[in-house]
């Protein structure tokens, strides 16, 4: 799963900005929908790697009927792939939430050459962005932050706190499998779960 991560720390991000480019060799594969096996360049961030196709797979089946006309949440974006699924299968906006700027910039031009207008990237720190009071509400949420470092209780409190989770909303976690089962708001149900290697993959009824 994406060891990726570059919304970690700012040391990670300010290593690579002045010694390459945007883009990296390695490839982003849309698996479903209008852009389907589209490939699209990954910023050339250490760690950074998209979310495995069959992961995508695993959790758009989930999904099946949810995404059409959903506005989505991808809060640590990196390569994007989460939301860019989403896109692809009829999401009517993604927000995506990028720490790293050579990241966030890629994403931004890969938004750019599928031609869409539906995906916003904010480059910022996820858990200081969802500080603020929600002006809209998301009806799916795609949370993969770093590991080991204790983020997915603190993000999802503010995700409920502040009113980010419309009344429908689902909530998918990636987390590691040392985690266990993630510290979530007490009313949210487990709906489905995967485990692939050293990764669990959750999907909650939030709303």
């Amino acid at each position: 799963m994406s060891t990726r991560r570059p919304n970690r720390t700012p040391s990670q991000s300010k290593a690579s900005p002045q010694t390459t480019r945007h883009a990296g060799t390695g490839k982003l594969r849309i698996v479903g929908g209008e852009w389907r096996s589209r490939q699209l360049p990954v910023a050339n961030v250490e760690g950074l790697r998209p979310t495995p196709d069959r992961i995508r797979e695993t959790l758009y089946s989930w999904l099946t009927g949810w995404v059409a006309g959903a506005r989505c949440l991808d809060a640590f974006s990196g390569t994007g792939a989460l939301g860019l699924e989403a896109l692809s299968r009829g999401a009517e906006h993604t927000t995506f939430i990028e720490y790293s700027p050579i990241a966030a910039k890629l994403l931004k031009e890969n938004l750019a050459i599928l031609k869409c207008t539906t995906g916003e990237v904010i480059h910022t720190d996820a858990l200081q962005w969802l500080n603020q009071k929600a002006t809209q509400p998301f009806n799916l949420v795609f949370l993969d932050p770093p590991f080991h470092k204790g983020m997915v209780a603190p993000v999802c409190e503010k995700l409920h706190s502040n009113g980010y989770l419309s009344d429908n909303a689902l909530v998918y976690i990636e987390s590691e499998v040392a985690l266990g089962v993630p510290e979530v708001p007490a009313h949210w149900q487990l709906w489905k779960e995967k485990t692939a290697g050293q990764v669990t993959c959750r999907l909650f009824r939030a709303g």
